[in-house]
């Protein structure tokens, strides 16, 4: 199948890249050039600033794909214009969502407890939305107006070795450094997802028969307490948790007040099988312990 994947050349985009390669479909990735591309000349590499919207359709003018997946949309009006540039160029859209459209309120949330169908839709950028609510704004667009089928995949936040975002090695290297974390709730529960299962479920969405929403999770929940205790036990050091006040300094990227985790039900019945989130969590753990110790 011809594949393009806008976004790819990190964390799990870049997985999902190498799964697509890997299974012998053709593939073109498309980004603002910002980042080397690691692919060498086994895809094709557009580069174009996706918010240039005359650009962009210039750049897919005359192409077309079996599917396509955007990792990096954040709002109703980069999915309206996705939605007009991809009429008659894609036969699917795998749309990478977030845990973030449903709220922490202790409640386990399967799919309907965020309805992008019915959702009010408010134009804007990605500046004028919370990141949840950017995914919400672009999730209902999307579902709404898109003449192709559209899949959203709802991910907890990934982690991996390769994590850009560094929110879990935030709380290692606080724990290795001694220094406060500041949290809400140490007992709240949370779902995680490596970055290889997540680049496997976009993967699965892309060339299996579903749309819709859907959730994507490890089986299975950690406190934060717990988490904590897994960098404790594999560094040797004791975190100093703080649960009041706090700065950007030590509040922590994983602060949330009450559980905040999926059901992926859905998902299973579809035919995808989750990994078990303890069968891998400690060892990652461990190897992320490690790669902050040498990094020191």
């Amino acid at each position: 199948m011809k594949i393009l994947i806008i976004g790819g050349t990190r964390f799990f985009g870049k997985k999902l890249v190498e799964l697509c390669i890997e299974n012998g479909h053709e593939v073109t990735i498309l980004t603002r050039g910002l980042r080397t591309n690691p692919f060498d000349n086994r895809l094709q590499h557009l580069i174009v600033d996706r918010n240039d919207t005359q650009a962009f359709a210039q750049v897919l003018n005359g192409l077309t794909w079996d599917i396509v997946y955007d990792n990096i949309c954040y709002s109703s009006n980069e999915a309206r214009d996705l939605v007009e540039i991809l009429r008659g160029k894609t036969k699917k859209l795998v749309f990478t969502s977030t845990l973030a459209t449903y709220e922490a309120d202790g409640v386990v949330k399967t799919e309907t407890n965020f309805d992008p169908y019915s959702y009010e839709i408010r134009m804007g950028n990605r500046e004028d939305f919370t990141y949840g609510e950017g995914k919400k704004q672009a999730e209902a667009v999307l579902f709404k107006q898109a003449t192709f089928p559209v899949v959203a995949v709802r991910f907890p936040i990934v982690v991996g070795e390769h994590d850009y975002t560094r929110r879990l090695h935030f709380h290692i290297e606080k724990i290795l450094n001694e220094e406060p974390i500041s949290l809400p709730n140490v007992d709240a529960k949370m779902s995680f997802i490596t970055e290889n299962e997540a680049a496997a479920f976009l993967y699965f969405s892309g060339v299996s028969n579903i749309e819709g929403p859907f959730n994507a999770t490890a089986t299975g929940t950690i406190s934060l307490k717990g988490l904590l205790g897994l960098i404790e036990e594999a560094s040797g050091k004791l975190a100093k948790v703080a649960l009041i006040g706090g700065d950007d300094k030590t509040r922590s990227p994983y602060g949330i007040p009450a559980d905040w985790y999926m059901a992926t039900t859905k998902a299973e019945k579809a035919g995808f099988t989750f990994s078990q989130l303890h069968d891998w969590l400690p060892s990652l753990v461990q190897t992320l312990v490690k790669q902050v110790q040498n990094e020191a």
